[in-house]
Order: structure tokens, then C-alpha cells, then sequence
């Protein structure tokens, strides 16, 4: 099966899987104070390293991991609310965003949190100015992705931040799609990411966390990291995280070469869709594209060659329309018609032609079906 969903996951980079393999093999507590325990939180400490190589200021602030990007954007929003130094009530963030933010800031509307949605135009891009209205003394918090997983957009980082810092608010980003792959943005105070989006293990997150921002741990029970996040770590996932990212550092220019070489390729092939987003500022690994008369999961399943999606995988299981193409205006038809194709450094042009031309087969046979009804 040709695999066209790098937004859910990606392959598994060889170096992550060679970083991994001793870890899985010997068995040791990186919490524990014998030799082979130290041995394994050392082998932590260098994955943290390889992990913050990436981000811009890496020095000013610690790294926690976490299970995943979830936990880590669930840490971040819930443990800053719950603070005993915030006093604020605001949250401000875009009506794009995953349902990991969404969902938190929706549960802290429960326990009396203001939570504002900014409004995107028709690519998906933030209202600025409804940011500066919105963003005012009271913010507690703003926070936005730098990609977006379903259209690709790329956001203007830099001015949330800029608006966030003049009224003292800390910003959160949302790096998962994007670390390892574009520039993490400077003056972050806290940036969610995962290893899974880069090449590494499913299972493993982090949040980077600005010193002198304090935060409620959600988890207890051990103290460890600090006391910010109870739990045993795995050295094996966090070392093939490290690893990953060692080789996005390395790659992440060729990477994005070869992304814009297949997504051009891609736009030529597929012409007769509509694309779904800007072609520019966006991630050109993501490829949201609709064409009338299509019913997507219909065309996911007769095309069983090619491993692709219709939107967030971590959406897909409640069976809800695509939040993020509702924001861009798209009718309930196009949303029943809009796929995503996600391609990335171990796609091949030949793959990726290969799985267009069964897609577009399938998608003519639907269409013949509609039209003899």
C-alpha cells in the first residue's frame, strides 16, 4: 500500500528505530539510582538535547515529555489556567485549531474561562485585526498552530506573539506539524510537539515550557520531571524522538524540496480538483483537495491501494465534519467531497503518481455511478 497520510503519522526514520532498539532490549527505570538507571536517564537527557536543537531558545526554558502532543497541549492550557499565579480569565485562539486545544479551552469555558475563537479568511489564515481587538489585558493565555494539520496553513506566528506580549500574556504553539520540518518562531513561552510528525515513535510528546512560567501538573503521583509530569519515561521512545529529530535538523532542507517538487507534481496531476487552502504560506507536504460529485470515504475505501484520510485522524473516530474546512467557508457537499493527501521525505514520485492515478480512477468511477442514478 502506498502510504498518503503524513499528517496522521509518519514512517518510522531507520536512525529512530536504531536509537530505539537497545532501550527495548535492556530493561532499565531512568528514575531508578543504580548504574543501569542512570544509565537510561543519561540516554534521556542526550534525546532532550537532540530535541531542542530545534527550537530557537532552547536555553531559556525546560523540556517535559509527555505521551503525545495531547497531553502536552493539555498541560500547557489546563496546567497555566489552574496556576495559582494566573488571575486572568481569556483564552484567545483560532477556530482552526486541533481538538486537543479546542477541546481544553471548551472544558475551562465550564470552570468559567472566556474563551475567544478567532475567525480565519477563506485560506484559512487568523483575522489579525479581530486578534489585536480581541487580545487585551485579561488574556490569560493566547495560542494558535504554526501548520495546520488539514489544509497546511501556515500561520503569522511572530504578530500573535507580538500582541500576546504587549498585554503580558504568554503564547502557546502548537509546533506539531510543523517542528522539524519549518523555523520554530522565537519568543514561544510554551511549544507543543511530537515525535510521531517527524519520523520518531508514536507515544512520546513534549512541551517546552519559558522559565519563570509556572504551571499545575496534571499528573501525580511521582515528582518526576520536576513534578511537572508524574510518570516513568520510556528511554527508548525518547531516544528514538532524539534521534528523529537529529535527522530533521539534517534533512530539513531537502525535505523541503522534495515536498514542493511532489506537491507540484501532485497539483498537475489531480488539476481537476479544487485545492483546499493557499498554496502559499503553506506546507507543501499537505495536499486538501475537493472535486464535486466525490463522497471522500467512499473514495477511501474503494481505493485500497493508497493509505489516505478525509481529514484529522483524531477527529475521524467521532464521525464529525472537518472543523477547520467549515471555517473556510466550504458547503456540506464539498466537505463530503474534500480529501487529504500527505506526503513527505520517504514518498517516491513514482508512489505518488501511481496512488494519484487510482485515486482519479476511483473518483471517475464514483462519479459514472452518480451520474447513471
Amino acid at each position: 500500500m502506498i502510504y498518503l497520510d503524513y499528517q496522521a503519522t509518519t514512517p518510522l526514520a531507520p536512525e529512530a528505530k536504531i536509537a530505539m532498539l537497545p532501550w527495548l532490549e535492556e530493561t532499565a527505570n531512568p528514575h531508578s539510582p543504580h548504574r543501569m538507571g542512570r544509565k537510561a536517564a543519561a540516554a534521556i537527557a542526550i534525546a532532550e538535547e537532540q530535541i531542542l536543537t530545534l527550537l530557537p531558545d532552547a536555553g531559556s526554558g525546560q523540556l517535559v515529555f509527555t505521551s503525545g502532543a495531547t497531553e502536552a497541549l493539555n498541560l500547557a492550557i489546563k496546567g497555566l489556567w489552574f496556576s495559582e499565579t494566573n488571575h486572568k480569565r481569556k483564552i484567545v485562539t483560532l477556530e482552526t485549531e486541533h481538538a486537543a486545544t479546542l477541546d481544553s479551552v471548551q472544558y475551562l469555558k465550564r470552570q468559567g474561562a472566556e474563551i475567544v475563537t478567532l475567525p480565519v479568511d477563506a485560506d484559512g489564515i487568523v483575522d489579525l485585526e479581530a486578534a489585536a481587538s480581541a487580545i487585551d489585558e485579561d488574556t490569560a493565555l493566547v495560542t494558535a498552530m504554526l501548520v495546520n494539520n488539514e489544509i497546511g496553513v501556515i500561520q503569522p506566528i511572530s504578530e500573535l506573539i507580538i500582541l500576546a506580549h504587549k498585554v503580558g500574556a504568554p503564547f502557546l504553539l502548537d509546533a506539531v506539524q510543523g517542528y522539524g520540518r519549518i523555523s520554530v518562531p522565537q519568543n514561544c513561552d510554551m511549544i507543543a510537539l511530537s515525535a510521531h510528525k517527524i519520523h520518531g515513535p508514536i507515544g512520546v510528546g513534549a512541551l517546552w515550557i519559558k522559565k519563570g512560567l509556572k504551571l499545575t501538573p496534571l499528573l501525580h503521583g511521582g515528582h518526576q520531571q520536576g513534578g511537572l509530569r508524574s510518570g516513568t519515561l520510556s528511554p527508548a521512545l525518547c531516544a528514538g524522538f532524539g534521534a528523529a529529530a537529529v535527522v530533521a535538523a539534517k534533512q530539513q532542507s531537502h525535505d523541503l524540496k522534495h515536498v514542493t517538487a511532489l506537491f507540484m507534481l501532485a497539483r498537475e496531476k489531480m488539476a481537476n480538483w479544487t485545492l483546499n487552502g493557499p498554496v502559499n504560506p503553506r506546507w507543501k507536504g499537505n495536499l486538501n483537495l475537493y472535486q464535486e460529485g466525490i463522497d471522500s470515504a467512499r473514495l477511501i475505501a474503494t481505493t485500497r491501494n493508497v493509505a489516505f484520510s478525509a481529514g484529522s485522524a483524531c477527529s475521524s473516530g467521532a464521525a464529525r465534519p472537518s472543523h477547520v474546512l467549515k471555517a473556510i467557508g466550504l458547503s456540506q457537499k464539498a466537505l463530503r467531497g474534500s480529501i487529504r493527501l500527505g506526503f513527505g521525505r520517504y514518498t517516491t514520485v513514482t508512489e505518488l503518481m501511481t496512488a494519484l492515478d487510482s485515486i482519479q480512477e476511483a473518483a471517475a468511477e464514483q462519479q459514472q455511478g452518480w451520474s447513471a442514478l
